[in-house]
């Protein structure tokens, strides 16, 4: 009776160990120094391997663990779980739960499901919820949430909101505030300090500059564009003629201060052909008094009879101007004129060249001083 009671005590000890051995290893992450493997279970975390931290990850096609610390390669694939910090390597895609100052590179496609922290670089397309640091992607750069960084991407990037840059070939999408963007086509956001594109910027609130061939805002100071449409700026539709009896009808907009010219006219002097305008520019008000400013305008004029030749003209104007009322506004003043022209259109027009020469294959290059008159009516 002894004995069995001896040996009842004995087995619910070593019961009694084997339980507290078993729960104190399943409480301890799974860590492994280096996980070596073909692809995912074939590996030497086996089946388990999603389960595992590693310091060192090495895979030909693709490698599945719960995270990363050290540097993860896979020849196609890196899927980690939760977290990965130091550098992950793949030759088509990594898809993780959160970076945290690590370098993520892939030939096709990073993806981060929650936070990346680091830098991402992929040929085709990065995704992640928030963004701290850096990402570069040949197609696109997705954000949902906000970027606090610098995103450059051959075609899009978007993001709630941006701190930093953003630098595209198509363009940049900001749902709230961004800093600088640029972009080869497009920019928009709500509150931005600048914006540069090659044909449209939209933003709400502009606290620097936007440069681009539209510019729409609810308030900008100094938008640079050919058609500015600012909310509390300033739009005029004025008509014009010059020296050379070319007549310009044409639509002014812009903020207080800078605006843009865009016109089209018609020349009326004896040609032999029909000349026809267009007109852009960019120009700048100088206020004086509460009717009386100063308008300095750069233009570039083109003029074509539609069959062969030019007629290019740049010139920069400064134009006293004082209106009546609240609307109406007429100016006049002197110009400083530069033509370029191709086989004899429009060289007559003026006569009086302070410098000219005649060059090879029919074209002729010249300056002078003119003058331009008007009347505008703002909007």
């Amino acid at each position: 009776m002894r004995t069995f009671y001896f040996s009842s005590r004995i087995i619910c000890f070593f019961v009694s160990v084997l339980f507290f051995v078993t729960a104190a290893y399943a409480q301890t992450p799974l860590t492994s120094p280096a996980h070596i493997g073909f692809v995912y279970p074939l590996s030497s975390n086996g089946k388990n391997a999603a389960a595992y931290t590693n310091h060192f990850s090495l895979h030909i096609i693709a490698g599945v663990s719960k995270a990363e610390t050290g540097a993860a390669i896979a020849g196609i694939s890196n899927i980690i779980k939760d977290s990965a910090t130091g550098v992950q390597v793949a030759g088509f895609s990594n898809h993780i739960g959160k970076t945290f100052h690590a370098v993520t590179v892939a030939g096709f496609m990073n993806q981060v499901k929650t936070s990346a922290n680091g830098v991402m670089v992929a040929s085709f397309l990065n995704l992640s919820g928030s963004l701290q640091g850096f990402q570069m992607a040949g197609f696109a750069n997705l954000v949902r949430q906000d970027v606090k960084g610098t995103q450059i991407a051959g075609f899009m990037n978007m993001g709630a909101n941006n701190s930093q840059a953003q630098v595209a070939g198509f363009a940049n999408i900001v749902k709230k505030d961004a800093n600088v963007q640029i972009a080869g086509f497009m920019n928009k956001a709500e509150n931005v300090h600048t914006q540069i594109t090659g044909f449209l910027n939209i933003a709400k609130k502009v606290k620097g500059v936007q440069i681009g061939f539209i510019n729409i805002a609810d308030s900008s100071e100094c938008p640079i564009g050919v058609i500015n449409i600012v909310k509390g700026g300033e739009k005029q539709v004025s008509v014009s003629i010059d020296e050379t009896a070319t007549t310009i009808a044409s639509f002014k907009s812009g903020g207080r201060i800078l605006y843009g010219i865009l016109g089209v006219g018609y020349n009326f002097k004896d040609n032999p052909n029909p000349l026809y305008a267009l007109q852009a520019g960019i120009g700048a008000h100088l206020p004086l008094l509460s009717h009386f400013r100063i308008n300095a305008e750069a233009t570039t004029l083109v003029l074509s009879d539609f069959k062969k030749g030019y007629y290019h003209r740049q010139t920069l104007g400064i134009f006293p101007a004082y209106r009546f009322g609240s609307r109406v506004e007429v100016f006049a003043g002197p110009t400083l004129n530069f033509v370029q022209t191709e086989h004899g259109v429009g060289a007559e027009l003026s006569n009086h060249y302070v410098w000219s020469e005649h060059r090879n294959n029919d074209k002729f290059h010249g300056g002078y001083i003119g003058g331009t008159a008007g009347v505008q009516v703002r909007l």
